[in-house]
């Protein structure tokens, strides 16, 4: 049984430092891959702005494995605008930054962050919105080999994606429309766990349309062992089915260390996964 591969969300730990300083700590720590949510202030960042990201996560030597699409004023309560009439140019725009810099660092999943539904706005008329801006970052993103991942999020009642099977329909719904086969399952345990969904059977139900899992633990969105979260056996139940990519400690934490956990976390790990692989 291999051991999982942690990268560091680079948006909800360390985002009291800036970038550079934040991609440094995470190297220090012994990480090799980071993802980060929209790192800029508009749809539209500079040429600037954007050269200094990819420079300061190239100068790192860390891996660039996820980047949200633009999403809105996130602490103002936006989850997306995927969904959201008369913000496509906002969406789109953002498509084509996150192509140049994927191309630019490799970096091959974009979350997409679907939206709040909106008042006096008709729910399927959102829905149709939604599919034809995912067709246009397929499409984009196809370009250099990349893939949109949809995501379940906690926290915002009025975001209509609280599930697994909510995200799969719309990756299916746009699958459907575009023939794209580029749309894939971000899978937050936190967030589906927080939601009451079945997170065990989300993972048996869909193990074949995740392509990218985020943890933190519950109560809190703390460090995996700080909460009641199964996270071992979420996380060995992938391995096991055949996940082979990166788990994203997407918690947040104001620890001096917010990475101290880890060793202690990796050496239980090791310990429980000899036991179950050598019974007495």
């Amino acid at each position: 049984m291999p051991t999982p591969r942690f990268a560091v969300n680079c948006s909800t730990l360390l985002a009291d430092r800036p970038i550079p300083d934040r991609l440094e700590a995470v190297r220090a720590a012994g990480f090799e891959a980071v993802e980060f949510w929209w790192p800029f202030a508009t749809a539209t960042p500079t040429n600037t702005d954007v050269d200094a990201f990819v420079t300061a996560v190239r100068a790192s030597g860390l891996t660039l494995i996820g980047l949200n699409l633009f999403a809105g004023d996130l602490p103002g309560g936006d989850r997306g605008v995927v969904s959201w009439p008369g913000r496509e140019a906002e969406l789109r725009a953002s498509v084509d930054v996150a192509a140049g810099i994927g191309a630019a660092l490799g970096c091959r999943s974009f979350n997409a962050l679907y939206g709040n539904r909106l008042a006096g706005h008709d729910p399927a008329h959102q829905d149709d919105v939604a599919a034809g801006n995912l067709a246009y970052a397929a499409t984009r993103l196809a370009s250099i080999g990349a893939t949109v991942l949809i995501e379940p999020v906690s926290g915002v009642d009025a975001y209509p994606l609280r599930t697994a099977d909510d995200a799969v329909a719309v990756i299916d719904r746009v699958t459907a429309r575009t023939g794209r086969g580029n749309l894939d399952l971000l899978l937050d345990v936190y967030h589906l766990a927080v939601n009451g969904d079945d997170v065990e059977a989300a993972i048996r139900r869909h193990r074949e349309r995740i392509a990218h899992v985020q943890v933190a633990d519950a109560p809190g969105r703390g460090a995996p062992g700080t909460g009641d979260l199964p996270l071992r056996s979420w996380v060995a139940q992938l391995l096991d089915t055949g996940y082979d990519g990166w788990f994203a400690l997407e918690h947040v934490s104001t620890d001096p260390d917010p990475f101290a956990w880890r060793d202690a976390w990796l050496a239980a790990w090791g310990t429980a996964r000899h036991e179950e692989d050598n019974p007495a």
